[in-house]
């Protein structure tokens, strides 16, 4: 289960309802910001996620509207004296910019808390265990951008019709065959595990992308997912002026939601030039279950 709070989601013109980019992920005890616009400190306590056992920050790239809020969160988390790391993840060039913000302000190794770095590429990123995190490249002027996947794996669970059957008393035995292991039960009979295990069920797929100019070439990352969060900062009667910035339209990414076989899409990264409805509108004709993510919004995946 992936839990998400959109902290912000404006585009990069903030407005009294949408702050500058931020999304805080929950999953299985840890808890990941990706993206830290001007603001999200606050947008943390707004919501009420607060603080708490925030430790990583995946960065989608450097445009500062998704990292000036880095400098406000660590002076805040000095203050409270936390003494956890903040791993920063980022593309080569995005934490370039992030380290010299820091250097400019506080010096070099001077940030008010513990800091590491990690370069992005290609690949897995986190293995936590009951879920993993990849990224790949994604195109945006001329950053070097990337998208992140989030899964839980499917699992397997045991059927009580197939147990019974086999009189496979409750008890240790039955854990044993939960984690795949072969028993002997009483009369030495031996019940391998795909005996009484079910089909795999139960894994989950989030994927989020930041600003992006196309998706071509993505498909192989999204396809599947139960949720995608992508950027549609502009509609597609303004599609010339979103090549012009490197955006895409609420036609593009709802085609691409469709073309994927997605099952939910989350617009975020919104213009104030457009009414909430007209974005809906656009992207809803060509791939319903589409929602246009708030301030504040709470999904779980």
């Amino acid at each position: 289960m992936f839990a998400l709070t959109f902290l912000g989601t404006s585009a990069s013109v903030p407005s009294a309802d949408r702050n500058h980019p931020g999304l805080l992920v929950e999953a299985a005890g840890k808890r990941i910001l990706i993206d830290c616009g001007e603001g999200t400190q606050r947008q943390l306590l707004r919501s009420g996620a607060g603080f708490r056992r925030l430790d990583r920050i995946l960065l989608t790239h450097g445009h500062f509207d998704h990292v000036l809020g880095i400098p406000g969160l660590f002076s805040t988390l000095g203050l409270r004296q936390t003494s956890d790391v903040m791993t920063i993840h980022g593309g080569p060039g995005t934490l370039d910019i992030v380290v010299r913000m820091l250097v400019g302000l506080w010096g070099a190794g001077r940030a008010p808390i513990p800091v590491e770095f990690a370069a992005l590429t290609e690949g897995q990123v986190i293995d936590a265990g009951e879920f993993t995190i990849g990224c790949f490249p994604v195109h945006h002027r001329d950053t070097d951008s990337f998208g992140f996947t989030f899964q839980s794996p499917a699992r397997r669970h045991l059927r009580p019709d197939r147990l019974a059957a086999l009189d496979v008393p409750d008890g240790p035995l039955r854990g044993e065959l939960a984690e795949g292991r072969p028993v002997v039960i009483e009369g030495g009979t031996t019940i391998d595990p795909e005996d009484v295990l079910g089909p795999p069920s139960g894994g989950k797929k989030l994927v989020v992308i930041g600003d992006t100019e196309k998706t071509e070439g993505l498909s192989g990352y999204v396809a599947g997912a139960d949720l995608l969060v992508i950027e549609a900062t502009f509609l597609d009667r303004d599609a010339s002026t979103a090549r012009d910035y490197g955006h895409l339209t609420a036609a593009e990414a709802a085609s691409f939601a469709a073309a994927n076989n997605v099952e939910q899409l989350v617009l975020t990264h919104l213009s104030g030039r457009y009414q909430d409805d007209e974005i809906l509108a656009e992207a809803a004709r060509i791939f319903p279950n589409t929602r246009i993510a708030a301030d504040f919004d709470h999904l779980v995946v």
